[in-house]
């Protein structure tokens, strides 16, 4: 066992010789995080299709509930009744709302009364954008609660919402598009490098060497595998230092958390890129092959587009997209402080996928010529 861990370890040693001589591949990870993190912090966001809204009604009056059957009437809003605000800031937390409502008791008298009344809507402003058109919804909405009830005949003092923002009270929608353009960092260090750097070794015939050496497969796709992980996280790392420097990027999850996360993200993104360039022989294919594939994994993580707006095939086929996980992955630690047990399920997504693309990659490469 010992013997072939030596063996791997002097892989990767090779590895880091070769990137190191490498002119064209180091000026591309150390460069660019800081361009990506300076430049790329702007981006487009659709229209909201799907709002999960949690309603908590302390008041149980005939008003209350046509305010509840008012938003439930808006057909991007899916509202679910609650009974504790624990609980559904719980569910906000964990990414299974969008916003809460929460009616104060006696609402219905106090408004009769023409007594200050301030309902609650808690909104999970992760994503500025969509935070502010939610906000845009409630309040369009209450008005004309307003003035139903006022058409009733029932006179009341003027009212307003109490709004309050969740994860990214600033509003700041570069604090949203930071973790982002770090998981699109990562994932062509990951991908497009390490597939390159493989392809390159054919090209040059030295790869020929290790094919005559009694290297299994698995030590060599580890050996490849293994400096490129270590490089993604380097470019995390330096990348996150570079929005906390230009931005103020908050960082309420645990650091540690975030290396693991991302570590066992980079292992089906490497695996797959492996994949590709065991199949390949010219670093052209390698390069629009992972082009390709990336290009898609970003457009439908959600990074720029909520996923809960695209159409049901897309969401289901998010499920094999690598780069869908790990957005909830970043965006959960850096913004919501997010723990292991919380993001537990993209975890362990991450880790079978690896575990499954790593044996194709492996099973993939022939050491033949």
């Amino acid at each position: 066992m010992i013997k072939k861990m030596k063996i791997i370890l002097y892989l990767i040693q090779k590895e880091f010789l070769q990137i190191k001589r490498n002119k064209a591949i180091l000026p591309i990870i150390f460069a660019m995080p800081i361009v990506q993190m300076l430049v790329l912090v702007w981006a487009t966001t659709s229209e909201l299709k799907e709002v999960h809204v949690g309603y908590i009604d302390q008041d149980h009056s005939e008003i209350s509930r046509k305010f509840y059957n008012k938003i439930d009437g808006l057909d991007c809003f899916y509202l679910q009744s609650l009974d504790a605000s624990s609980d559904a800031i719980e569910q906000l937390h964990n990414h299974h709302l969008d916003a809460v409502v929460e009616i104060p008791l006696h609402f219905a008298r106090d408004l009769e009364k023409g007594a200050k009344v301030y309902p609650q809507v808690s909104i999970n402003a992760v994503n500025s954008n969509n935070a502010e058109m939610i906000k845009g919804y409630f309040e369009n909405e209450w008005q004309r609660f307003l003035t139903e009830v006022k058409d009733q005949g029932i006179s009341f003092h003027r009212l307003e919402f109490s709004f309050r923002y969740w994860y990214n009270p600033e509003m700041d929608f570069k604090f949203y598009m930071a973790p982002g353009i770090l998981a699109i960092l990562i994932s062509l260090v990951g991908m497009m490098l390490s597939g390159m750097n493989f392809v390159r070794e054919k090209e040059m015939g030295t790869i020929e060497q290790i094919n005559v050496t009694p290297i299994k497969k698995y030590q060599f796709i580890s050996g490849k595998l293994i400096p490129f992980l270590i490089i993604g996280i380097v470019d995390l790392l330096l990348g996150l230092f570079m929005a906390r420097i230009a931005f103020g990027q908050p960082i309420i999850g645990n650091i540690g958390t975030l290396i693991l996360g991302t570590a066992i993200y980079l292992i089906p993104l490497l695996g797959i890129s492996l994949w590709i360039s065991a199949i390949s022989e010219k670093q052209q294919q390698v390069m629009f092959i992972c082009f390709f594939f990336l290009l898609i994994f970003i457009l439908m993580s959600g990074m720029f587009t909520p996923v809960e707006s695209m159409p049901l095939w897309a969401q289901q086929l998010n499920y094999l997209n690598p780069q869908f996980y790990y957005i909830k992955i970043i965006r959960g630690i850096l913004l919501k402080g997010a723990t292991i047990m919380n993001i537990s399920r993209e975890l362990i997504c991450l880790s079978c996928y690896g575990f499954i693309v790593f044996l194709i990659a492996t099973y993939k490469y022939k050491k033949v010529s």
